[in-house]
């Protein structure tokens, strides 16, 4: 969304093609930009009684890739360029390629490209058990995974279109050249793959919806709570994290905003030193708040770095222990051990963010963050760079 504004604002037509969930829908139609509906929603997918099984993935890559040939075959023609993104979005650089317009893969981290470092755990330069430097082995093995998941329906609807078949879909979605929509503090990527990443900074929407009147009411009421979120995650939120986090920013004597988000989070009681809110502007709620507890997304982290406020990471899923080890290196926050937190280290971990010391280098780190990401990539992506 934030590129769309982007370009927009440099006179560029744009059209954004995602899941039609609500939240998308309302997002987008914040900026008057509307949603080409693009596969099913997120949350019919994930916020599900469990977590998605390998069984599940195997039914939905194929019906995701349908979906790009489709939608992406009959929007994008007459346009310049097509820039794709999100887990996977094996379809687009076809159909881009079919209409013989430009194709640019954007990430928002750097998990999933090959990297020349080691897979968690392991050193730089440790040889694996095949006499490999690094994890290029497993950069191998998950070429083969990705083409068992997308290969036959990527070629099925190629030779449809007059395309010849891939036997290496994952670098094809990739190319040499992807572009890395993270802030270089944040997410450094000089001489961490052997691609050639293009960094632009972080996607940043500003936003200037005001906070509701309840909320705005709660924090002028007394010290700067500290915010607890996590996001998306619905069935991959820490069993009883609500209670928990509560009692444990009740322990360090501060006062609660708690994130319903899609895990359905919900207050304890009804004692007035906690406050529940649904989807709110984070870029003005973080500037007041004494620290953000969350899942360590990189959106959530990204804006509590630009806040300046401390962070207690609890990262769950993918890039997301990237991101606690990341701002805790920085000495902007706490990286939690292990994704379920307890009432004692999610205490500790609060007790060291609440310090002068990690709220002076948060700040620090704030000063740093780049805003400018978004005007990056449309001015490339305008003047065909």
């Amino acid at each position: 969304m934030a590129l769309a504004v982007a370009l927009r604002e440099l006179g560029a037509g744009v059209q954004v093609c995602a899941p039609p969930d609500d939240d998308f829908v309302e997002l987008l139609g914040r900026a008057g930009v509307p949603l080409v509906p693009l596969g099913p929603t997120v949350k019919s997918v994930v916020a599900g009684a469990k977590p998605p099984t390998r069984e599940d993935a195997f039914r939905l890559a194929p019906a995701l890739v349908a979906a790009r040939f489709e939608v992406l075959g009959a929007v994008a023609e007459g346009c310049d360029a097509v820039l794709a993104t999100g887990l996977m979005p094996a379809g687009a650089r076809d159909v881009a390629d079919k209409l013989g317009i430009r194709y640019v893969l954007a990430c928002f981290h750097l998990l999933g490209l090959p990297s020349r470092h080691t897979s968690p755990g392991m050193r730089p330069g440790t040889p694996s058990p095949e006499g490999e430097t690094d994890n290029r082995v497993l950069w191998r093995q998950d070429a083969e995974r990705v083409n068992a998941l997308y290969g036959p329906s990527v070629n099925s609807h190629r030779a449809a279109i007059g395309l010849p078949p891939l036997d290496n879909v994952r670098d094809y979605v990739f190319t040499e050249q992807p572009w890395l929509a993270a802030d270089p503090l944040l997410c450094p990527s000089a001489g961490l793959t052997d691609l050639d990443v293009v960094q632009t900074g972080a996607w940043i929407l500003p936003d200037e919806r005001p906070l509701p009147a309840a909320l705005s009411e709660f924090l002028d009421a007394g010290e700067p709570p500290v915010y607890v979120g996590f996001g998306s995650m619905a069935t991959h939120a820490p069993k009883d994290i609500a209670p928990i986090a509560i009692e444990a920013v009740r322990a360090q004597g501060r006062r609660v905003v708690l994130a319903r988000g899609w895990a359905g989070l919900s207050a304890v009681d009804d004692r007035d030193d906690c406050l529940v809110v649904g989807e709110v502007n984070q870029q003005a709620l973080f500037r007041r708040v004494a620290a953000v507890v969350h899942h360590g997304g990189a959106g959530t982290t990204t804006t509590s770095a630009r806040a300046g406020v401390p962070q207690v990471i609890v990262p769950q899923i993918a890039d997301q222990p990237y991101w606690a080890a990341r701002v805790a290196e920085l000495g902007a926050g706490v990286a939690h051990d292990g994704r379920t937190p307890t009432l004692e280290s999610l205490s500790a971990a609060l007790a060291t963010v609440l310090t002068p010391e990690t709220r002076a280098c948060a700040e620090s780190v704030a000063t740093q963050v780049r805003g400018d990401g978004a005007t990056v990539a449309a001015k490339l992506l305008i003047e065909g760079r």
